[in-house]
């Protein structure tokens, strides 16, 4: 009897020195590990990291504490993508974030189990990346930063601009979606507002002169830019051919206008990064992707740059100047 006893106070004993390491194991066991997939450089997108990391500690997560992020980068190269998805794949990432159309179709064509959440998309629904906003279906969710009206709003920003406007040259790539629906929303909207387009179908930065060329020859009065994400790459340089042409632009991102672009109107792309981070919670905690509704943006804002609207000779008028959001000197 006591030999019982004994034994049975032994167990009791050893299962209560183990069970603090088994939790333990068990909890190592369940850091959620994240997988983000990035088009362009770490240096480019480090403000929207930031956000998304600001995202999570608003959420508890913490980097190297309660969440492990793997990070893998382009540098502007899609035809790196499809590897640098497969290379998370066989990390066994929980959930994979994206930026950009050609990052999500790289992980949508890798996967149809592993949860896949957008932290910038432009239209996901014509692309065929969900089968609606309000559900998605399948592996993936998350932002877009499209709404139709908004182009009319660029058009209308424009003609406050540029009292006189009539004229209006923009510049899209066919072979990117978002921006071909960009172009057919503001071919929309100029025929509303009795303005003539220009369309420049521009592929490569190498096209960039020969379509500013144009723009002067055909008398242009103003510009639009619409998302591509080579555009986006090269910014500073679309800023300063719209200066040298002496053509007031509007562009999409704000980050546009701090490169000495004249205005923009659009979403927060670093915001939408930061929401994201909301989306990979809900995941985690047992929401399917196909049950969360892509979100849109419900404000949108306005740049303005002081500075280059002096170089080109436009003066912004004070109803405008009182819309704006922010106002770089």
């Amino acid at each position: 009897m006591w030999g019982s006893t004994i034994g049975c106070i032994v167990t009791l004993i050893l299962s209560l020195l183990t069970a603090p390491l088994t939790s333990t194991a068990q909890q190592a066991a369940k850091v959620p590990r994240l997988g983000l997939l990035i088009p362009g450089s770490s240096s480019a997108f480090a403000p929207r990291i930031e956000a998304f990391r600001y995202g999570l500690r608003d959420l508890g997560y913490v980097e190297g504490r309660n969440i492990t992020m793997e990070y893998r980068f382009a540098e502007g190269k899609d035809d790196r993508l499809p590897a640098l998805v497969a290379e998370l794949i066989r990390l066994q990432v929980d959930i994979i974030v994206t930026d950009g159309e050609a990052a999500i179709r790289a992980a949508q064509h890798a996967t149809t189990t592993i949860p896949i959440v957008m932290a910038v998309s432009g239209d996901p629904v014509g692309i065929g990346h969900v089968a609606s906003l309000a559900r998605p279906g399948g592996n993936i969710t998350g932002l877009s930063f499209m709404q139709p009206e908004v182009s009319g709003k660029r058009l209308e920003l424009l003609q406050e601009a540029v009292p006189k406007l009539s004229h209006v040259a923009v510049l899209w790539n066919p072979d990117v979606p978002v921006s071909t629906l960009g172009f057919k929303e503001t071919q929309t909207a100029a025929h509303a507002l009795g303005l003539q387009l220009q369309s420049l179908e521009v592929r490569g930065p190498d096209e960039f002169d020969q379509a500013f060329a144009a723009m002067t020859s055909e008398h242009a009065d103003a510009l639009v830019v619409l998302s591509n994400p080579l555009f986006f790459e090269h910014r500073r340089q679309l800023a300063e051919l719209a200066v040298k042409h002496r053509l007031p632009a509007i562009f999409l991102f704000r980050e546009y206008v701090e490169a000495g672009g004249l205005m923009a109107y659009g979403a927060n792309l670093n915001d939408m990064w930061r929401r994201a981070a909301s989306y990979m919670d809900r995941i985690l905690k047992g929401t399917k992707p196909a049950d969360l509704p892509v979100e849109q943006p419900v404000k949108f804002a306005l740049v303005i740059n002081l500075k280059t609207a002096k170089a080109l000779g436009v003066t912004i008028p004070p109803t405008l100047l009182f819309q704006a959001d922010e106002v770089i000197q």
